[in-house]
């Protein structure tokens, strides 16, 4: 018991020590003693106990309330010298503000950097700064954070240009930058120095503090009390689940308080779950280990003393204090700085901050995050001091990073993040990488944690177990490091930048050696490989790297030693790489052509072949770069060039590119999937720029410096295709042997490759330094042949183009230069389409089409230049020129081992193909030598000077074979393959080019000058051809195109007479037809004469009457299509329909659902609180019929086995299904009556509530404008709803009909009828209406019931207008507004008749005498009652419309319709109403740039875990709630099931509809019901057209007015529920989600 004494003693024995206690002696006691360390930890050790952790919970209030007054206040007086307000206040008043704005964000909060501005990517700023700045005028782009990052306001580094907002701008004036502390006395200097480090000290002591039992030197408590904590911690293993339940089970809990453990363990990293002594803390313990142990390690859990505990809360107390205090002042900033770096006594490394730092991954989350904000507004907002802070994050960064491989929380938690801050400031990262050799050190700490090695030394990441694969994961963070350092270019280089650099890049070399041929493939031949081989780590790893390779690149380009030297030392990897590979493979001769050259026999089909070679790659982007920068110009003696072994380089490129080759000719299919995706991922944008596109650079290089024969062979032996051309008689393919199908198959496929290659190494000439283009040339080029395929959104175009290290694609620069916008509609995107004159860039073989890109992009072309007019030839376009390092490969085109191919190819397209040669091979020849074309008359043009042209393709390709052979020349092939009747599709492109080579010809004849004269009769000849050939093809084209236009004309003539043949043979049919129209389900046909010359009323003794015709129904059943007329006597038909509550005419969302035993039915609130709403798709079927379905679709669902009743779109056991016909959600069916007032024999077993105000929209006319489904559904619903009332008993009704009528006309014996403001008018109306018939058999006054119907009408109307005239007389009156004489009338009448209100009421209405505001009110009031009124006669008696009113807004037309005279006291008539409110409800008002709605949610905190920020924050549009969604603290019980926020809401908003905005995602979400959901598209879009779901472009949001109104139009029409049963059964993914759940 003692325990529980000391327990009621505390308190009160704590508030006299607290009342007796004064901060202010506290302090001046400290200004006196020697050892103030030893003072100050005493008082610490007296009252930290006191104050925290008395009780089982860890923050009560008092603790916030005692620890300022009795922990901090004592050293603010101290460090002041006099009262801190006043002392602080000076403080700040001296200070100079810091131009750093310094902000941390919160998570979810918006960020914004600027695409044109910004340093890169990491540079942002947070709202209230961006919005004063120059930057939100310029292309931004949003984002939300992930917490923990700052704003970069005011730092120059960060910003090209606009560094500072309006608030954070220099004052010009203060230019004297003196040190801050010249502000301070050295006594305030001293006594800040010495509380700073004390506390800093005691704080680093406390959280780092390993033993649970006991404290350090000089805090142990007076009295130790035996009371323990058992403090569960946090990690990244275990689920929710797993602690819950293991919680549950260790402490007894309930599922809520477990799940509020959970939370706060996730949230603060750590939370205490028992509280007592040691044994009783213990035992939770061991249960929760070994609860937890089966699978994983365990959660950690520890029993601490409550001393221990309570010092570590001050401590992070103390740490948040400091984080206040320097505010006020940057000399009080800086002297925590020297404090926190100041060195300790075990020298290097020892500081305060080191010890934080290297402790990092021992402490849980809350100290972590506390300490982290600390430093960053600390050390990271002194220019001075953050250079220091990063020398040491530097010196200690291999071991935090290996802390982190070790630490199992998230990257956001660890201190190895805020690498993020430092290293992307461009004067901190080179300071550390000549300083601390940062970029090696980076580099050698990656190499050391992937420690897989295979026995050649590369990457093994084969048979990984989970352990590494978490390491994997982890070891990335490096390379993000890497490229932070790299990020920006360096524009001056010092020798010592040079050599720490270059020490770097040797180290990168390092680490792709180990890459280089890492993942080997061997072909499988016989049977399909068994296991499928790991290859994802590999192009996990090549992807981080890539734009770390392009940098690496750009800072090499940057200065010429270093890119000497690089391209020295990269070579020589390579070389030392190679020098292990050509072991045993032997030396083989290859000779065609009159050509030989020594090469290696390799087959890519039977060795290993790896698609990794980043070094080889590297070496040809910086072969490019020498050539781009002319560094290869200017100092050849620097470079190996004249070393470098050719066929080496192209080696292992070339066999890459023939492995995919291979992979496309189905020769490695046994290899399963991975290599598939590998070849993908190859050519795929995210990876082609160092993969693909650089192994087709390096084959450039190699080709340039060698013989193009040499080079053509070397390739064809790799192909594998060697045999088939160097043969002599290679002219003649196959026709001796009878070789096997699906090898001729394979080689023509591998020949179609090697064709293509070939195009490719000549033709792509658009990187900088192959050809000479600047870069947006290449940009502009894939832009171009992205569009070429069709038109493209932005987003699509931005995915197709490969992103730089700022994730920029470089395309808004260039993009209106070739192509056009155009803006999306309601639906659908914006689309950029491309400018014709763009056209001409097109290159069919372009190489980052795929197979199918490529097929349909010359679809696309073709039949874009037949809607021209033009030839629908393709020829290959014009090309810029080589660089001169790569000039000679034009050569390629005119040698003779390439003429033999291409002569070959022709040569087997003689006769029709047996398979033996394909189109696409033609094509391919054709195109060749198309580029020769094409490439000479650029020379002919260029050298049109210097008249000394050797590249003559024309010559060579008119020249025949030597002998014996004779072969004929391959323009001699061309004259003879023009005509051949099985190559038609092909002729267009062999005349344009048979037309080049005449008009080349042509131009040679006129360059040169004195041709001797047996060539010039040779070439006129030719000419001569050449212009036949023109003249024939004008011809040809005339003839072609008339012709077409008589097919034309004769099917136009066979259509229109098989037309009237039939109308001939039906003549009868259509007459009926058009008699059948039927005036009353038509309303646009003339009304039938009886209707038309008189007036039409739908109520009253003179309504209109339906004559026999106008009574005939006849409708077909969508299940049996049989033809039924609607008769009392005729089989039953019904309607499919949708009943569902609805609260979208409500007015008051506060009131709770009605409760049913204490509700009236009879009389509805005119706040429509809750409804019925009643739709229908339209659509007819026999009662038995739809019976009969609705029994086999409860009977499928039956037989469903229990455990896969998955969510269907629809709930059979709640009576729901769909609409055989449409798929429409259904869930009732209602009856089709004739148009009749006798009884009826069936009746629904719904009853239905209507309010037909849900159907009269906005600013549409009343009649005319209801889509038919609705047309049907309001008649049948009406007509049923009378006949309901005659089929119940006659004296329940007879009762209903007097309660009903007493509300208007009191009566003394009916009992607590509502009072006239309480009732909706129009739900009065229509139940006086349809409960009268039972009381009229009664009637005996002779009365007839439509006479009786004008008399309720008449009533409920003048009821109405009182309701009006009580509730919504406007406060103040406007000015009193002239009116023609025409309302005079009516002006008077409504004065009298308020006055008469008024004498009746006495003083509880006001005095109004003006005629014209009443009467605007009760016009403004009555109409949405009028139309309603009009539009339920309409269906009630079928009265026909007059034709007025199928025009907005006739509402004389309207009073006549409903038999009301236009004189007011009699009655009165229309517009929109204020009283009973019957204004149409709109969904909330959105802002304009979705940024607000972020900023919003971003302030939004859950509102159940104190203060915890939410993590999906969802707005209700319906009502403007903000909600905390998808999380378990907001869960709540829903008619005994565990909803989320949302569910919930729907129900107490929506009645069970909702429509909401998950803010982070841009994302509409439906919900209905509990199991039911989709999401939609939100109504934000960009400047493109585009929405951003998820938020992954960042493009700036603003709202579309359009896709609003539509969301607001599905809502209103109550068709939420239909869209989400359309969702779910177009997208089976959507049934599986938990919809309940958000």
């Amino acid at each position: 018991m003692a325990a529980v004494e000391t327990d009621h003693d505390a308190p009160s024995a704590l508030c006299s020590e607290f009342l007796n206690f004064s901060a202010k002696d506290t302090a001046a006691k400290w200004l006196q003693v020697s050892n103030l360390p030893k003072e100050v930890y005493q008082h610490l050790a007296c009252y930290v106990p006191k104050i925290y952790c008395l009780g089982p919970n860890l923050n009560p209030q008092n603790e916030d309330l005692l620890a300022p007054l009795l922990l901090q206040s004592p050293l603010e007086w101290y460090l002041c010298g006099e009262e801190p307000s006043v002392g602080l206040a000076k403080l700040e008043q001296n200070n100079q503000p810091s131009q750093l704005c310094g902000h941390v964000f919160k998570v979810g909060e918006p960020t914004y950097s600027c695409r044109e501005c910004a340093a890169d990517p990491t540079c942002v700023l947070c709202m209230q700064c961006f919005l004063g700045s120059v930057h939100k005028e310029h292309r931004y782009r949003m984002t939300t954070s992930g917490g923990g990052g700052f704003c970069d306001c005011g730092d120059t580094e960060a910003w090209k240009k606009g560094p500072y907002c309006q608030k954070h701008e220099p004052n010009i004036s203060d230019s004297s930058q003196k040190d801050p502390l010249a502000n301070l006395s050295d006594e305030m200097i001293a006594r800040t120095y010495n509380v700073f480090s004390i506390i800093l000290k005691y704080a680093v002591d406390m959280l780092t503090w390993e033993k649970e039992d006991e404290l350090p030197e000089g805090l142990e408590p007076p009295a130790r009390g035996d009371t323990y904590y058992c403090m569960l911690f946090n990690d990244e293993v275990h689920t929710y689940e797993q602690v819950i339940y293991t919680l549950q089970k260790a402490v007894n809990c309930t599922q809520k308080e477990a799940v509020s453990f959970a939370t706060t363990v996730d949230r603060d990293g750590r939370k205490s779950v028992r509280f007592g002594d040691f044994q009783f803390c213990e035992q939770a313990k061991s249960v929760i280990v070994r609860n937890t142990s089966r699978q994983t390690k365990p959660l950690r859990v520890q029993v601490m003393h409550s001393s221990v505990v309570a010092h570590q809360c001050f401590a992070l107390k103390a740490l948040t204090w400091l984080g206040q205090i320097i505010r006020y002042s940057d000399a009080l900033r800086r002297i925590l700085c020297q404090v926190g770096l100041q060195r300790g006594p075990e020298g290097e490394n020892s500081s305060l901050v080191d010890t934080l730092m290297l402790c990092d991954s021992k402490m849980w989350k809350g100290a972590r995050n506390v300490y982290h904000q600390l430093f960053m507004s600390s050390l990271l907002m002194d220019t001075k001091y953050k250079k220091l802070f990063a020398i040491q994050f530097a010196k200690n960064y291999r071991r935090l990073q290996t802390d982190f491989m070790e630490d199992d929380h998230e990257r956001v938690v660890s201190v190895t993040s805020l690498s993020v801050q430092l290293f992307t400031a461009p004067t901190v990262a080179r300071m550390l990488i000549t300083e601390e050799n940062l970029m090696t050190t980076i580099i050698r700490t990656f190499m050391d944690h992937l420690r897989h090695r295979d026995l050649h030394g590369h990457f093994q990441f084969e048979r990984y177990t989970a352990q590494q694969a978490f390491k994997f994961r982890r070891v990335q963070s490096l390379i993000g490091d890497l490229k932070y350092v790299l990020i920006s270019r360096p524009t001056e280089w010092t020798n010592q930048l040079r050599e720490k650099y270059l020490e770097g890049f040797s180290a990168f070399l390092e680490l792709l050696k180990c890459m280089q041929g890492m993942d080997p493939v061997v072909r499988q031949v016989g049977q399909h490989i068994e296991m499928e081989p790991e290859w994802e780590a590999a192009f996990t790893l090549q992807m981080k790297l890539t734009h770390i390779i392009s940098m690496m690149q750009e800072w090499c380009s940057s200065d010429e030693r270093v890119l000497i030297e690089a391209y020295k030392k990269c070579l020589s990897a390579l070389t030392h790489c190679h020098s292990g590979f050509t072991d045993g493979e032997q030396p083989i001769t290859l000779s065609m052509c009159g050509h030989s050259v020594d090469t290696i026999r390799y087959c890519v089909s039977q060795e290993k072949v790896s698609i990794h070679l980043p070094l080889s790659r590297l070496l040809a982007g910086l072969h490019a770069l020498l050539s781009k920068t002319e560094v290869a110009y200017r100092f050849p003696e620097l470079l190996p060039l004249s070393e470098l072994s050719p066929p080496m380089l192209i080696e292992h490129p070339l066999r890459c590119l023939v492995l995919c080759a291979q992979v496309h000719a189905g020769m490695w299919r046994r290899n399963g999937f991975s290599l598939v995706n590998q070849i993908y991922y190859y050519h795929n944008v995210k990876c082609r720029v160092e993969m693909f596109d650089k192994d087709l650079s390096m084959l450039q290089a190699g080709a340039s410096m060698m013989d193009p024969n040499h080079f053509l062979m070397i390739m064809l032996s790799r192909f594998e295709l060697y045999h088939i051309f160097s043969s002599a008689d290679c002219r003649k393919r196959y026709n001796r042997e009878n070789a096997n199908k699906d090898v001729v198959q394979q080689n023509n496929t591998l020949i179609e490759e090697m064709l293509h290659l070939v195009i490719m190494i000549v033709g792509e000439r658009y990187t900088a330094g192959v050809g000479q283009v600047e870069c947006f040339d290449e940009i502009r080029r894939e832009i171009v042949h992205q569009l070429c395929i069709r038109p493209m959104a932005h987003s699509e175009l931005v995915k197709a183009l490969p992103e730089n290290e700022n994730k920029e694609t470089g395309m808004e620069r260039v993009i209106d230069s070739v192509a056009l916008f155009k803006k999306p509609g309601v639906t659908g995107k914006g689309l950029y389409k491309l400018r014709p004159e763009s056209a001409k860039m097109f290159n069919l073989y372009f190489h980052h089409y795929s197979r199918a890109d490529q097929s349909k992009a010359e679809e696309a072309q073709r039949k874009i230049k037949r809607q021209n007019g033009e030839d629908s030839v393709l020829p290959p376009p014009v090309l810029p020129r080589f660089c001169p390092l790569f000039a000679s490969l034009v050569n390629i085109l005119q040698c003779d081992v390439l003429l033999g191919i291409l002569g070959a190819v022709l040569q087997w397209a003689m006769e029709p193909s047996g398979g033996h040669w394909s189109e696409s091979m033609l094509q391919r020849v054709l195109h060749l030598i198309g580029m020769g074309l094409v490439e000479e008359q650029q020379h002919l043009l260029s050298s049109a000077e210097d008249n000394d042209t050797n590249f003559n393709f024309t010559l060579k390709i008119s020249r025949p074979g030597e002998a014996p052979a004779n072969t004929p020349s391959i323009l001699a092939l061309l004259e003879t393959l023009q005509n051949a009747p099985h190559l038609e599709v092909h002729k267009d492109m062999i005349r344009w080019i048979l037309k080049t080579v005449a008009n080349i010809k042509t131009t040679r004849e006129c360059t040169a000058s004195a041709p001797p004269s047996d060539s010039s009769g040779h070439s006129q000849e030719e000419v001569s051809i050449g212009s036949t050939v023109r003249d024939k093809d004008k011809a040809e084209r005339k003839r072609k195109a008339e012709m077409a236009r008589l097919r034309r004309e004769k099917i136009m003539a066979q259509m229109s007479e098989m037309q009237r043949h039939f109308i001939n043979e039906n003549k009868e049919l259509f007459q009926q037809s058009l008699e059948e129209l039927d005036p009353s389900t038509s309303s646009t046909l003339e009304h039938s004469p009886s209707s038309c010359d008189s007036t039409l009323f739908c109520v009253g003794p003179r309504r209109w009457r339906a004559g026999g015709s106008d009574r005939r129904q006849v409708v077909t059943c969508i299940l049996c299509q049989e033809e039924q007329e609607i008769r009392i006597d005729g089989k039953a038909m019904v309607l499919a329909a949708f009943v569902q509550r609805s609260t979208v005419m409500s007015k008051n969302r506060k009131r709770p659902p009605h409760n049913p035993d204490k509700y009236d039915p009879l009389f509805m609130h005119p706040d429509l609180s809750f409804g019925t709403h009643t739709g229908s798709c339209g659509h007819i079927m026999h009662s038995h019929c739809w019976q009969r379905y609705f029994e086999a679709v409860q009977a499928k669902e039956q037989r469903r086995q229990q455990r896969l009743r998955v969510h269907t779109s629809y709930d059979v056991e709640n009576g729901e299904f769909l609409c055989p016909l449409c798929e429409c959600l259904s869930n009732t069916v209602i009856p089709l009556l004739p148009l009749t007032k006798t009884s009826c024999r069936y009746c629904n077993k719904h009853t239905l509530d209507f309010d037909l105000q849900l159907l009269v929209d906005e600013e549409k006319p009343l009649f005319g404008s209801l889509p038919c489904r609705q047309d049907d559904c309001l008649s049948s619903l009406t007509r049923f709803g009378s006949a309901c009332w005659t089929v119940s008993s006659h004296a329940t009704v007879q009762n209903h009909f007097i309660r009903l009528l007493a509300a208007l006309v009191p009566d003394p014996r009916v009992e607590n009828t509502p009072c006239i403001l309480d009732i909706d008018m129009f739900h009065l109306l229509v139940s006086l209406v349809l409960s009268h018939p039972a009381v009229f058999s009664l009637d005996s006054s002779g009365l007839s019931a439509d006479t009786a119907q004008l008399h309720f009408l008449h009533l409920v109307t003048v009821a109405h207008i009182v309701q009006i005239l009580l509730s919504s007389v406007p406060e103040e009156v406007q000015m009193e507004q002239e009116s023609g004489g025409a309302e005079r009338e009516e002006e008077e009448k409504v004065c009298m008749f308020y006055n008469t209100l008024r004498t009746h009421l006495g003083s509880g209405l006001r005095e109004v005498d003006s005629g014209w505001h009443l009467w605007c009110c009760v016009k403004a009031g009555i109409l949405p009652y009028l139309r309603a009124a009009a539009l339920f006669f309409h269906y009630l008696n079928g009265a026909p419309a007059p034709p007025e009113l199928h025009s907005v807004g006739e509402w004389e037309a309207l009073c006549g319709y409903l038999c009301l005279p236009s004189n007011l006291l009699q009655l009165f008539y229309n517009n929109r109403d204020k009283a009973s409110l019957k204004t149409s409800n709109h969904l909330i008002e959105l802002p304009g740039d979705y940024s607000a709605l972020i900023n919003q949610a971003s302030s939004f905190t859950c509102p159940k875990s104190g203060g915890d920020k939410s993590r999906a924050p969802t707005l209700c549009l319906v009502c403007g709630a903000m909600l905390c969604s998808q999380s378990y603290c907001c869960q709540s019980e829903l008619e005994g099931v565990d909803v989320g926020a949302c569910t919930a809401h729907t129900f107490a908003c929506g009645a069970g509809v909702g429509i909401f905005l998950r803010v982070r995602e841009s994302q509409v979400l439906f919900l209905a019901g509990k199991t039911k959901g989709c999401f939609y598209a939100p109504p934000y879009l960009d400047d493109y057209g585009e929405t951003d779901q998820g938020l992954r472009r960042g493009n700036p949001l603003h709202l579309c007015q359009e896709r609003y109104r539509k969301i607001q139009k599905l809502w209103r029409q109550h068709s939420i529920t239909e869209e989400i049963g359309h969702a779910q059964e177009a997208n089976q993914t959507l049934v599986g989600i938990d919809w309940q759940h958000l």
